[in-house]
Parts: structure tokens; C-alpha cells; sequence
């Protein structure tokens, strides 16, 4: 097989046995991989359920899965025991349902114009954050599932408690009507990463009131739901009949349950060189040589997800050890300090994984940059390709 930039851009459109050279023949080898280990993702559902043994489990596969693409990590959390997938923005569960995906869906930011319309017709559940918003579902009268949210405590999406009354007063009249139907009562934790889970008991509290006062208005919701990934641990589950999991899927693991990193970057090594002493490494040199080396370079950089503050502090595994990630992080690559330890153009370097071989994981790398490994993950650009395994 000819893997040569030129043989990559050759076309398939041959006229006179001359290939197109306009046309684009998709590489077989990449500068840069994402692996995701599908097993892993059906892992970690399998290991909350075993915290949850009761009840729907939802997997979020918002952000293209949280850089993990959304359809095949999809399929993976629904055979791992997951009953339905949660979606942040309506277009988002649109484009998965588009493909085929026939699951449960529920999405909780409607951006898109005729939202109730549009859920309604592929089946998806949509959220109502306040009044305004059940008044513009009711309007569409397309009988829509809609999950009414609550503001427990975190202050961003919710109905307050000023008009918690008023809203399922209205929710219940138009289900009366049949201009929508109340399928779930929910709210989101603010501080479920924390030992003490008292805010969490609080939060709980104001969402078990607030399902009562609906359930006296006459709404019977079949769904509430309140626990995130961190957050299934500190709640009586109980109390609510689904959890919504995102981050803990693939495998950050803030409860501390024993769940796998499903995804590893890999990249390959495009150019070894030998520099000296003295000299300095990539841009305004903030890494200088104190002895004469070798530097790999690695065509991956922050136009790809690695995170530039990391810069001076980052590691890969390449050549059997940990390298330490010379100088600044560029916007498509990076240089490697390997020392006098041979490395070879076109080997692989592993930025990070799940660790088992010693090779850092997203948590480093997130610790470096001083971030969240979520952002790191759903950092991970385009450019990289997904390739799954398991």
C-alpha cells in the first residue's frame, strides 16, 4: 500500500489513466489518533448500574460524546445497560436521530427554530426551563414530552421557586389540552464532586418539594432525575427513578467507582533531529537545552486539544518511557526531548491514556493546564481521527 502524501491525494476520476489530482483520497495512516475502546464505555454503565441496580440510566452523548463521536459511543452505552441518551442541544439529538438511532432521547437546550415541532416528530423529549419557555412548547400544540426543570440551587437553567406553582398550575391545563405532555420532573447538582454532600441533601430536598407541588397540581410525571456521574453516590436513589451519567461514561471518575478511560491520543513521529546545548526549543524558546539531544516532533497541538498551558510541565510516552514535552505547545505540533535514546521517524507516541503502561492520562494532563479533563476531552479537534476498537 502506497501511504505517500502523494498517493493520498490522488483521485479515483481517471481520464487517460492520469488520476484527478483535485480529488481526495481519504489517508489510511494518520498524523494523529484518537482510540476509543468501546468496552470501556460499556464498563463504566455496567459499574453504575451496579450502584443504581433500580431504575433508567441515561447516557449524555452531548458534544459529539464528549469528543468521543457520538453515534458509536452511543451504540456502546446502550449495550453496556444505558435506557435512554441525554442530549445538551436539541440539533445535537436531531443529528444522531438523523442517523438511524432509534433510543430514547432527551434534550434540554432547545436551539433550534419550531423546537416542539421538531422533538415531536423524531420522538425526542425536550426540557422546559420557566414559564416563558412551557408557553412557547404549548403554543406549537404538537403534544411534545417535556421534562419540566427546577432551580435547586445552581442558578443557571430552572424554574424558581417564585413560579414553580404557577408553571405546573399551566404545565397541567395544557396537558389537559393536549398541547404537550409532562413526562419528567428534573434538576442538575452544583456540587456533586464535593465529600460533603450537604448542599446536594439541599438540593434534593427543594426537588422532592417541587415534584410534590406538582403532583398536587395533577401532574404524574413517569420520570425524576437529579444525579449526574459524581452525584449517584450522595442521593437516596431511591428518591428518584433516573440518573443522567455524562463524564463518568467515559470514564472520569469523580465518585471514585472504578470506571476505565475510554479514549487514548496517539500521534506519530514526523522528524527526529539532533540539537545542542544551549539552544533553544520552539517558540520564544522558553526551553533551553542543557545538553546536546534529540527532539521528536509530533504533529499534534492545541488546534487539536492539547491544552497550550500545559507547555513546561506535559509529558508523552514514546520509545518505552515517559518525554517530557520540550518547549512551548504549537498550534499543529509539539517537540519531544528524547535525549540520546533512539526514536525513529513514523513511531508512535501515546499522549495520554488509561495509564496501565505508565503512559500519562487526560487527569495529568488536565492537572497541567490547570483544567477540567472534560474540556480536554471535548477539546479533541477534528483533525483527529476516531478509531474504535472493542
Amino acid at each position: 500500500m502506497n501511504d505517500s502524501p502523494a498517493a493520498a491525494l490522488s483521485g479515483s476520476a481517471v481520464d487517460g489513466g492520469v488520476a484527478d489530482p483535485t480529488a481526495f483520497v481519504p489517508p489510511t495512516v494518520f498524523a494523529a489518533e484518537a482510540i476509543v475502546d468501546l468496552e470501556a464505555i460499556r464498563h463504566n454503565i455496567r459499574t453504575f448500574r451496579a450502584h443504581y441496580p433500580q431504575g433508567k440510566i441515561m447516557a449524555a452523548v452531548k458534544a459529539d460524546a464528549f469528543g468521543h463521536g457520538a453515534p458509536a459511543s452511543a451504540t456502546a452505552a446502550l449495550e453496556g445497560g444505558a435506557d435512554l441518551l441525554g442530549f445538551a442541544r436539541l440539533s445535537e439529538a436531531l443529528q444522531l436521530r438523523a442517523t438511524g438511532e432509534e433510543a430514547p432521547m432527551f434534550a434540554w437546550l432547545n436551539d433550534v427554530p419550531n423546537f416542539a415541532r421538531h422533538a415531536r416528530a423524531n420522538d425526542i423529549d425536550i426540557s422546559v426551563s420557566g414559564l416563558d419557555n412551557l408557553r412557547a412548547v404549548a403554543a406549537e400544540n404538537t403534544g411534545v414530552n417535556v421534562h419540566l426543570e427546577v432551580e435547586t440551587g445552581l442558578n443557571r437553567g430552572g424554574t424558581v421557586a417564585a413560579e414553580w406553582e404557577t408553571l405546573v398550575a399551566e404545565a397541567a391545563r395544557f396537558e389537559t389540552e393536549g398541547s404537550l405532555s409532562i413526562r419528567g420532573i428534573w434538576s442538575h447538582l452544583s456540587h456533586a464532586g464535593d465529600l460533603d454532600a450537604e448542599r446536594t441533601r439541599a438540593q434534593s430536598d427543594r426537588l422532592q418539594q417541587a415534584i410534590q407541588t406538582a403532583r398536587a397540581a395533577g401532574l404524574d410525571p413517569e420520570f425524576t432525575h437529579l444525579a449526574n456521574s459524581s452525584g449517584v453516590s450522595l442521593i437516596d436513589p431511591s428518591l428518584y427513578n433516573m440518573v443522567r451519567l455524562g463524564a463518568g461514561v467515559y470514564g472520569i471518575d469523580e465518585a471514585g467507582i472504578g470506571l476505565r478511560h475510554a479514549m487514548t491520543l496517539t500521534a506519530r513521529v514526523m522528524q527526529v533531529k539532533r540539537a545542542f546545548a544551549g539552544e533553544g526549543v520552539s517558540y520564544s524558546h522558553t526551553y533551553t537545552l542543557e545538553r546536546d539531544t534529540t527532539l521528536a516532533l509530533i504533529a499534534v497541538g492545541y488546534a487539536d486539544g492539547l491544552p497550550w498551558a500545559a507547555a513546561g510541565k506535559a509529558e508523552v510516552w514514546l520509545g518505552g518511557k515517559r518525554r517530557r514535552v520540550a518547549g512551548r505547545i504549537s498550534m499543529d505540533q509539539i517537540m519531544v526531548d528524547l535525549g540520546d535514546d533512539p526514536v525513529a521517524e513514523g513511531d508512535t507516541a501515546i499522549l495520554f491514556g488509561p495509564g496501565t503502561q505508565g503512559e500519562p492520562t487526560v487527569s495529568e494532563w488536565a492537572a497541567w493546564a490547570g483544567t477540567l479533563e472534560h474540556e480536554i476531552y471535548c477539546g479533541i479537534g477534528a483533525r483527529i481521527n476516531r478509531r474504535y476498537i472493542n
